[in-house]
């Protein structure tokens, strides 16, 4: 077998472009590393998913280990240091888009299976898979669907950073448009009008006063306006006939379409009954967008909340394996979504996180990841394997 280090295959993956939707370089190295490096099969789906299997030699749990593929882009490059796609090391550290977020996981994972495969001979009990996952930074869990339909997993290890802490749980996020249908005029002659921006400033600090929910692990569900457009844009001359706000909100466990969506709607039909001129709905964002395999993919942008206890035997298992290995993770919980959000949140598998590095890189100009970092994370993924193989 060609074995290469994690910190290798870092940088391999790092040197591979992978804004969302140009993934392929990067499932092409994955790809390689599995087929070179003892895996039993390869299978990239209709998305560009692309994932790795080591079948142990007796029936056991089924382990998915989840990195995804695709980054953030790179707006100016001059602002770096050191260039975002050469995976330059210095002082210790492996700079470049997605060094952090999350190419240094995904190789982690991908070498320390090996490794698993190689120093068990594959004598163990259960299955092991290593997901390449598409259009994470667009979509969290969407793509993830279509992998655990394929595997069908007792476990999902999600690979975000976390400096090698065990994280259990999980803020959801969605992405809320509150719209406001107004009546067009001329400028000149307002009254004749109906102004959907005036009539959304209104809507907006009714929903200010909504009073958030709250977890005691979790925290508050944050609702936060992040944006706002009227139409016709760019206006001239013209009262706006429609207003659309755009709200980020935080979701936590076990909260639903309908139960995050029923204050919201509550108001507005309060709102509506108090001014009859005043024509307001609240909706899920639909987007989609294209994969590398010429596939589309899409939905609303509802991502769950999860959490799990830390006395489950299964964590409890986990842990005690990292501290074996002379580790001693913190247990807590993300305070961004993750493939999670699917996994824990909609199928109800058991998972944890843990992942190289510190979670305040992602997305950052000079993004890096320590070499430390990976080689503790190897062990990590190891420790996790020996816990829940068995």
């Amino acid at each position: 077998m060609s074995k290469i280090s994690a910190v290798e295959l870092t940088q391999k993956l790092i040197r591979r472009q992978s804004y969302s939707g140009k993934e392929e370089g990067v499932s092409e190295e994955l790809t390689k590393f599995f087929r070179d490096n003892g895996f039993d099969d390869v299978h990239v789906d209709k998305y560009g998913n692309t994932i790795g299997h080591i079948k142990g030699n007796r029936p056991g749990p089924k382990i998915v280990f989840d990195g995804h593929m695709d980054t953030v882009p790179v707006t100016d490059e001059s602002e770096w240091e050191y260039p975002p796609f050469e995976a330059e090391i210095h002082d210790g550290k492996i700079y470049g888009r997605g060094s952090s977020d999350m190419k240094g996981a995904l190789a982690s994972m991908a070498v320390a299976a090996s490794n698993f495969k190689e120093k068990t001979k594959g004598d163990f009990a259960g299955e092991i898979f290593v997901a390449g996952i598409v259009h994470e930074e667009c979509f969290e869990g969407v793509a993830a669907r279509e992998v655990s339909a394929y595997i069908n997993p007792d476990y999902a290890i999600i690979g975000e950073a976390s400096n090698c802490n065990v994280k259990i749980g999980q803020r959801g996020r969605a992405e809320i448009k509150v719209e406001v249908l107004g009546k067009p005029a001329h400028s000149a002659n307002p009254e004749k009008g109906i102004n959907a921006v005036y009539k959304m400033c209104k809507v907006i600090e009714a929903i200010k006063n909504l009073k958030p929910t709250h977890h005691d692990r979790l925290g508050d569900g944050i609702l936060e306006l992040v944006d706002i457009k009227s139409s016709p844009y760019p206006g001239a001359s013209v009262v706006p006939e429609k207003c659309v706000a755009t709200y980020d909100r935080r979701l936590l466990v076990n909260e639903t379409k309908e139960s995050v969506l029923a204050p919201i709607n509550e108001l507005l039909e309060k709102l509506m009954k108090e001014d009859n001129e005043l024509k307001v709905r609240a909706y899920y964002t639909e987007a989609e967008e294209k994969c590398f395999t010429g596939e589309t993919i899409g939905g609303e942008r509802f991502f769950p909340g999860w959490i799990f206890d830390e006395d489950e035997v299964w964590v409890k298992k986990v842990v005690a394996k990292l501290k074996d290995k002379g580790q001693n993770p913190e247990i807590t919980q993300y305070n961004f979504c993750t493939n999670g959000s699917h996994y824990a949140g909609e199928a109800k598998i058991k998972t944890l996180g843990i992942g190289p590095s510190r979670e305040n890189l992602a997305h950052t100009v000079n993004e890096y990841i320590e070499v430390s970092e990976l080689e503790k994370v190897v062990d990590s993924y190891e420790a996790v394997m020996e816990a829940l193989l068995v």
